[in-house]
């Protein structure tokens, strides 16, 4: 659905401006990235009114997104999935609910992760050359560490699910 409906904007794109430098394959990228987001952002905006996490799902999109730009992670192969998957994690983790202590341990666990794994699979996600990889990783472990001091149960579980995307098997 998404590879679909960008490569239809890339084309059209490429005929409104036939002299740009970009092909169709790199329109169709971009566009599929900037689709991706957009649907992951309003569908979990729009269930989130029918469920009265309209904050939460907020606080899940800003700390999730962040510390994946700078940690990397887990790609699902289809965008459709992407979209689908996303929001309903999202969704899942507008519901965590606990205390400080267990927030607490989840965000120690989340930065172990960090630590251990960041960044990951982005090498060819991005442009920033692999020696600044060190300044990504130290990154992923501030920007976790924010919610020592926050202690939001739904920043803990989406910075633990994201630092699950980062573990890759050796070898």
């Amino acid at each position: 659905m998404i590879n679909k409906l960008s490569r239809n904007f890339a084309v059209r794109i490429k005929k409104a401006a036939p002299d740009s430098p970009q092909s169709v394959e790199v329109l169709k990228y971009a566009l599929s990235a900037i689709l991706n987001t957009f649907f992951i952002i309003g569908f979990s905006l729009i269930v989130s009114l029918f469920t009265g996490k309209l904050s939460e799902v907020i606080i899940v999109l800003i700390g999730f997104a962040l510390l994946r730009q700078v940690s990397g992670g887990f790609h699902l192969k289809s965008g459709t999935w992407c979209i689908i998957v996303s929001t309903l994690g999202i969704t899942l983790i507008s519901f965590a609910d606990f205390g400080q202590a267990v927030s607490s341990r989840i965000t120690v666990i989340a930065l172990i992760l960090a630590l251990i794994f960041a960044p990951s699979r982005i090498e060819k996600q991005t442009r920033i050359p692999a020696k600044y990889f060190p300044i990504l990783k130290l990154l992923s472990i501030l920007i976790v560490s924010t919610n020592f001091a926050l202690h939001f149960p739904v920043l803990s579980t989406a910075f633990l699910v994201q630092g699950l995307t980062l573990i890759r098997r050796r070898g």
